[in-house]
């Protein structure tokens, strides 16, 4: 199938693209409810997932505008069937039903975390199975192997909090609002992580776990009292590079937790071709300390920053290739693979 249309209403953005054979975008229109949500500190399903039905037929023209195509070009409607929130899913889904009625369509639903995998095969054509993919989002953080396409086994998973969901806590705790990654990421980069050292998350094996990190922030913030979330100034130094260094101490075990499997995987799998993806792969130490730790035992892909976070592209590169593998098969179901 050559033309395949993606949506992607999983969480707080909704997508729509279009892409051909499985590797190159003609088009991929993504709105972000971050305004929508600001005020809340967080992701409001109700309200998000009226936004993406209200959202979606305009995005769609676009979509189809920016291709230069029109319905009868599409030999494959695409859609994010899960994981994510229920009520921004049965949208999606929904939409994909309906045009695939109307179009008379073939359409498929995906795994949004088989999604982040192809994200990166859109951003290099050439990349193949086998790899080892380690997915970093606001709801997971994975370790997965992908022998072929269509095989996915799981190989590590975190025990409680994902990584961006760490990232997210941390960032209210310090007073930096909502979306947190991309502020705690900012404010790390003034931050020196040796003056305000916070424990590295270590469990057996390659599982990962981020509670007991959380907490280790958060008794720090109360030895410090309320000076450094509202700036005043502690008697052992300056309120806002303090909250930096903090920012910069947290990012830094988090990192550090997710390579450490990730090289540890790679040791015991030794494919050829590694992929770090997801929301969490945006942030700039992880990107620097990615490359770094994989060096020439194999070839590192990250997306692009717009690849990264959620698309509708990446949905429909996973759904072309999904529709051509006979007898896919999903290791560790319970984790919704």
């Amino acid at each position: 199938m050559g033309l395949t249309l993606g949506i992607e209403t999983s969480c707080d953005e909704t997508s729509v693209a279009l892409v051909e054979d499985g590797r190159r975008i003609l088009s991929n229109v993504v709105h972000s409810q971050v305004d929508l949500h600001k005020g809340f500190g967080g992701v409001v399903p109700e309200l998000a997932a009226r936004d993406h039905l209200e959202r979606l037929p305009q995005l769609l023209d676009l979509a189809l505008e920016g291709a230069g195509a029109k319905p009868t070009d599409i030999d494959l409607i695409a859609v994010t069937r899960g994981p994510g929130l229920a009520g921004c899913l049965l949208v999606g889904v929904g939409v994909g039903e309906g045009l695939a009625a109307a179009w008379s369509t073939p359409l498929t639903g995906v795994n949004h975390l088989w999604g982040h995998i192809y994200a990166a095969m859109l951003a290099r054509p050439g990349l193949e199975p086998p790899l080892l993919g380690l997915v970093v989002s606001g709801a997971h953080s994975d370790l997965v192997r992908m022998p072929e396409h269509g095989r996915f086994e799981v190989i590590g998973r975190t025990r409680d909090d994902a990584a961006g969901e760490a990232f997210d806590k941390a960032a209210r705790m310090l007073g930096l609002g909502y979306p947190g990654g991309p502020a705690l990421d900012q404010l790390a980069r003034t931050g020196d992580a040796r003056r305000q050292p916070l424990p590295q998350p270590s469990l057996p094996g390659l599982e990962y776990s981020f509670s007991g990190l959380k907490t280790a922030l958060l008794y720090r913030l109360r030895d410090l009292g309320d000076t450094v979330t509202e700036q005043r100034h502690p008697p052992d130094g300056d309120s806002s590079q303090i909250k930096a260094d903090l920012a910069a101490s947290f990012e830094h075990s988090v990192v550090e937790s997710l390579l450490e499997k990730l090289d540890a995987a790679l040791e015991a799998h030794p494919y050829p071709e590694v992929v770090v993806s997801g929301g969490v792969a945006a942030n700039t130490l992880l990107r620097k300390r990615a490359a770094e730790v994989v060096g020439d035992r194999a070839r590192l892909t990250m997306p692009p920053l717009e690849l990264c976070t959620d698309n509708a592209a990446m949905i429909a590169a996973a759904g072309h290739y999904s529709t051509s593998v006979v007898g896919a098969v999903v290791v560790d179901p319970s984790l919704g693979w």
